[in-house]
């Protein structure tokens, strides 16, 4: 279906590093799509976006990139919106609910952005929305390439809007089996560090998979617990009462002296938090021993490849509604959306109204 025309819509638009420069603007929109319309994009309008600590490092610390020539970006990365518009063949419809993609391939491309494994890009090129070079989702329309919007299961709802940090954990377990897999580890059990919405996500995806799921996270009260608990798994305040064995760890705190004790407890450790310069701890190499003698794997990983988002969609879909919901503890407005800086003791995530 095609439709063209010019709009006015809310964005919001940062100077990173500069919080103080965090406003809502007016700005002017050209909706184009299906043939001859000048581009071939789905345009969306957008719903919700998420606020992670890659947003806070953007607005508060400078981390990322603006468009080139421009010192403001619009920020966000996980979102979710309802298509307008879609060019024919597409697959898409008026009215579907998607996510879109973060991360763009790279110009060349390289061999992995070639194959839409743009997570894995060999060169630094690539471009993400709301991140790296490309305005993101905080705005209340916006459009992609087909291939860079993902129809998620209508029953979702504004659910969907956990699909992009969802498709991350998708990426950590398809990382962590092949690991498994090659070592002849049963893959039976585990342990993830962290319980925000990654490690809760990492742990859902773990018993949708069969897993015996232990969750260590430090606060002992509050939603994160009963969350934990109503997914059937294991919640632990130390990592020090875990007396299970564990086959698999999903670390996400990067807390430096955790991410250690986790890859000692199991045989395949992914890692998706990053410790940075804030908490340095003295390194132990009686751990890089414990890795070689035991023939243990230990990956990185961020971001995620379309197939991670098409596992993620088909996870969420195939999640209790309920729980799901217990997920998204605090929305603000787009006009109040620093409001979503400010932590407060129950959040889990936070989303942002678009409306």
């Amino acid at each position: 279906m095609a439709d063209s025309g010019r709009g006015t819509i809310r964005a919001a638009r940062v100077v990173p590093g500069k919080p103080e420069s965090a406003r809502v603007v007016d700005i002017e929109v050209v909706e184009q799509s299906g043939p001859g319309a000048g581009i071939d994009e789905v345009v969306v309008d957008g719903l919700l976006v998420g606020m992670c600590g890659t947003d806070v490092e953007i607005i508060r610390d400078g981390f990322g990139s603006p468009p080139p020539g421009r010192d403001e970006i619009v920020p966000f990365h996980e979102s979710l919106g309802r298509v307008v518009s879609a060019p024919d063949g597409s697959g898409l419809s008026v009215g579907d609910l998607v996510a879109g993609v973060v991360r763009r391939p790279d110009p060349v491309p390289c061999p992995a952005c070639a194959v839409d494994a743009w997570d894995f890009c060999l060169n630094g090129r690539y471009q993400e929305r709301g991140i790296k070079e490309l305005d993101g989702y905080g705005m209340q329309r916006w459009s992609v390439p087909p291939k860079f919007a993902v129809r998620l299961d209508p029953s979702l709802g504004e659910l969907g809007v956990l699909t992009e940090p969802a498709s991350v954990v998708a990426k950590a377990w398809a990382q962590a089996e092949l690991q498994w897999k090659r070592s002849h580890v049963a893959g039976r059990s585990v342990l993830v560090t962290g319980a925000g919405p990654i490690g809760l996500l990492a742990a859902l995806l773990g018993v949708q998979r069969g897993f015996a799921v232990h969750v260590v996270d430090r606060v002992t009260d509050g939603p994160k617990p009963d969350l934990v608990r109503g997914l059937g798994a294991a919640y632990y305040p130390d990592l020090a009462q875990v007396t299970a064995e564990v086959d698999v760890a999903i670390e996400c705190t990067g807390v430096a002296s955790l991410i250690w004790e986790t890859v000692r407890r199991a045989s395949v450790t992914v890692l998706t938090g990053i410790a940075g310069a804030h908490d340095p701890v003295p390194l132990d190499p009686h751990v890089f021993d414990d890795i070689v003698l035991g023939n243990k794997a230990v990956v990185g990983t961020v971001n995620a490849g379309l197939a991670d988002y098409r596992t993620a969609a088909d996870a969420l879909a195939g999640a209790d509604r309920q729980w799901l919901a217990g997920l998204i503890t605090r929305r603000v407005p787009l006009e109040r959306f620093t409001d979503a800086l400010e932590r407060q003791k129950d959040d889990v995530k936070v989303v942002i109204d678009l409306g």
